[in-house]
């Protein structure tokens, strides 16, 4: 017997050490899912950084270029052509270029990059006119997405502020970039289904997302927690999950440049995790069918001791259920009583019992049949159970059309509650298929309840209840007798009388 349980102990052993061998395999394999995916975002952000911070430095290279060339004497008293070759170089034609214009004090269009003569536009009311017209000194000012007067398109405005000789505020100098821009950028990245690239302003504003989400270009999201960590740590990495989905994901971001942009790429982690699941899948298969095997063979006894002992923890439950209704029987009743019976004792707290009989039930099973009979027996423990008030009251089927109510830490008046209750919903009762309608199957109910300190055995409650359930028959049924707590015998001087609801 040694030897043999030292062989199932070693088949039990080495195919664990084999598990745990490949559990730390896998999860070197998934560190370095991890760090390929950390390091993909970090040189995604990268290419994304300089695209789009060298594309900003060009443009604003134009608008400061305009700014310069408006100080030459001559460049105002040129013809509007040559001004404008002066002014504007190749950049203002580029392909997400939208408007290049220089607006005089009052907001007024009064040099246009693309058209002569100039487009008339107004853009005094526009926030980033009023900031430069306050705020001299200012440098480069880059807008949330705003719809382009001229072109009826997003654009993000990139400004600069002209000052008169004298330093007064003299006008703006502007260019727009449109959102196609970052959406064409964007979209050539490979960043899965459930991906998203970001571009905030540092205010939270969201300037671009993809792919595409309806009603959030320009929306703020400076009170989301992702956004504030963003914000407090300026670039880096984290796992977080993104509020409007739902979804965890994989956040890296940076500052672009020296602009107050946020740039963010997030992958969604169960896409990151992905290949390493479908390998970890196929290593765990293989790993646990060979462990499976061994431990299989170790432990055939043991299984069929599981199997005797389950079979009988299950006959043991059946012996104590009634096998129609579901309820415990007579003989669960009985253990249960017991323990119910020496908790009251100690603790000094009442203990009440209610007997229900179905009423007339002999009348269903000669009319309808013992099907229709079972029937509403079934139905009978479904709505006493659903009466009972705690999980700590039982219900039991201890024969025939009989059930018993077992109320632990209840007075007479809480047995008459219940009672009440039991009334209400066997009135709700009813069997389509045979005709019986709701209200058509009533209960008699005898109660009694104990207190610990009285001289009386736990069979005498029983007795008591099922005595003041024949005097509930005897004055018309449907309806509850319940001893009251100090009458030493059930007759009707000293019971209370609720009557059923018909």
């Amino acid at each position: 017997m040694r030897s043999a349980q030292t062989w199932i102990a070693l088949g039990i052993l080495a195919p664990l050490g084999m598990l745990l061998v490949s559990a730390i395999m896998l999860l070197d394999l998934r560190r370095d899912a991890w760090s390929k995916a950390e390091q993909t975002s970090r040189n995604l952000l990268q290419v994304l950084d300089r695209d789009i911070a060298r594309n900003i430095e060009i443009i604003d290279l134009s608008l400061q270029g305009v700014i310069d060339n408006l100080k030459a004497p001559d460049v105002m008293a040129a013809t509007p052509e040559l001004r404008q070759r002066i002014l504007f170089d190749r950049a203002a034609t580029a392909r997400d270029m939208g408007v290049m214009l220089v607006l005089d004090e009052n907001g007024h269009s009064i040099i246009d990059a693309g058209a002569l003569p100039a487009r008339k536009v107004n853009n005094s009311e526009r926030a980033y006119f009023k900031v430069h017209r306050q705020q001299p000194g200012l440098g480069l000012h880059i807008s949330e997405p705003l719809v382009s007067h001229l072109m009826g398109t997003l654009v993000l405005v990139l400004s600069r502020r002209i000052d008169k000789p004298d330093g007064s505020f003299g006008g703006v100098v502007f260019g727009t970039l449109k959102l196609t821009y970052f959406s064409r950028l964007f979209e050539d990245i490979g960043i899965g289904r459930q991906g998203a690239i970001n571009l905030y302003l540092r205010d939270g504003r969201r300037i671009m997302r993809y792919p595409a989400s309806d009603g959030t270009i320009g929306a703020s999201f400076a009170h989301a927690p992702n956004f504030k960590r963003f914000l407090a740590e300026g670039r880096g990495s984290f796992v977080g999950r993104t509020a409007s989905d739902g979804i965890e994901r994989h956040y890296t971001f940076m500052g672009v440049g020296e602009f107050p942009l946020l740039l963010t790429v997030a992958l969604s982690i169960d896409e990151v995790e992905a290949e390493w699941r479908e390998k970890a899948l196929v290593i765990s298969l293989i790993v646990l069918v060979l462990c499976g095997l061994t431990i299989g063979l170790s432990l055939l006894f043991g299984r069929e001791l599981r199997r005797r002992t389950a079979a009988q923890a299950e006959l043991a439950l059946l012996s104590q259920t009634d096998a129609l209704t579901g309820l415990s029987n007579r003989r669960r009743f009985e253990e249960v009583f017991v323990r119910a019976w020496e908790d009251a004792a100690r603790t000094g707290k009442p203990l009440s019992l209610l007997v229900v009989d179905t009423d007339h039930f002999k009348r269903y099973n000669d009319r309808y049949g013992h099907a229709v009979g079972d029937e509403v027996l079934a139905g009978l423990a479904e709505h006493l159970a659903a009466s009972m008030p705690r999980s700590k009251d039982l219900v039991f089927r201890v024969g025939g059309e009989e059930f018993i109510l077992l109320l632990p830490n209840t007075n007479a008046a809480g047995a008459l509650r219940v009672a009440g209750r039991v009334h209400i919903e066997v009135a709700k009762l009813a069997i389509g298929a045979a005709g019986i309608g709701a209200g058509s199957v009533t209960v008699s109910i005898g109660g009694a309840t104990a207190m610990p300190d009285a001289p009386q055995a736990s069979t005498d409650l029983y007795r008591r209840a099922d005595a003041a359930l024949y005097e509930a028959k005897a004055r018309g049924r449907n309806q509850t007798c319940c001893v009251a707590e100090d009458a030493p015998d059930p007759h009707p001087q000293a019971a209370y009388r609720l009557v059923g609801v018909s």
